[in-house]
């Protein structure tokens, strides 16, 4: 359904039962699904390809350039998953020729007035709560909670299941599974509820604390806790997944508490 008052080039590519309300730009070399819903005003610029089931509110605009006076003008793209909702006035620019795409995940809440720049790798699952700001070549893995107000800075890592407290600074990258919290950003924990809810069972939570004692309250340096860790927890999917996500980051990882 088309609503009034709309501005859509026809090269554009919309999906069977999507919803095009009142007022809203879509322009040429832009790829929508099927059964989306997008709101009054908003706009999908060149480079956005949109899933299935997405819902995109009043007021958001999908794939502007970057922000980055690097940007000369390359054709790059924006994509996001499958039902995926991204609220009111949220900005999501599409990547530059480092990447070559700004991607978001399946299953995803962006809330109100997020932004998240050029580049950004965001898994499936994700929430990035009001107002949350992501710099540039920002990746954050599935399941991963953004707090409301808090500002990533580029080239940062985000594990998977890992939060993020609102009103942060996030300056250095943060590994899977923990809650980081408090100025400057520290170790809070893990994040144990919401591990219960995805269905973690005990013992992997416990398993998952044992690890993370070793490498924020044992006084070790990085490569005797890794060490350790591939020593005490060989058998854990858990355990690799740390150890694996170490293995790949640039610069430290937050401190501990």
């Amino acid at each position: 359904m088309i609503g009034k008052f709309t501005d859509i080039h026809p090269g554009a590519q919309i999906g069977q039962g999507t919803t095009i309300s009142n007022f809203t730009t879509i322009e040429e070399d832009v790829v929508i699904g099927d059964n989306c819903w997008i709101g009054p005003g908003a706009v999908i610029m060149n480079g956005a390809r949109i899933g299935n089931e997405v819902k995109i509110f009043p007021g958001a605009v999908i794939s502007a350039i970057p922000q980055d006076l690097k940007y000369k003008g390359e054709v790059t793209t924006t994509i996001i998953g499958d039902h995926t909702t991204i609220r009111e006035y949220c900005t999501i620019n599409k990547g530059t020729k480092a990447a070559g795409t700004t991607r978001i995940g399946s299953n995803c809440l962006v809330m109100a007035y997020c932004h998240v720049a050029h580049d950004c790798v965001i898994g499936n699952y994700c929430v990035l709560a009001n107002n949350s700001t992501l710099a540039g070549h920002i990746e954050l893995g599935d399941y991963v909670v953004i707090g409301g107000l808090a500002a990533i800075a580029q080239f940062i890592r985000i594990g998977d299941h890992a939060m993020i407290g609102g009103y942060t600074q996030v300056r250095s990258n943060v590994p899977p599974y923990v809650k980081a919290a408090r100025e400057p950003l520290a170790y809070a924990g893990i994040n144990s509820v919401g591990l219960k809810r995805r269905g973690f069972d005990q013992e992997t939570i416990h398993t998952i604390q044992d690890i993370y004692r070793i490498i924020f309250m044992q006084a070790k340096n990085m490569i005797q806790s890794i060490d350790l860790i591939k020593e005490q927890f060989s058998g854990s999917k858990e355990a690799a997944n740390i150890l694996d996500f170490l293995a790949k980051i640039e610069g430290g990882i937050i401190k501990g508490r």
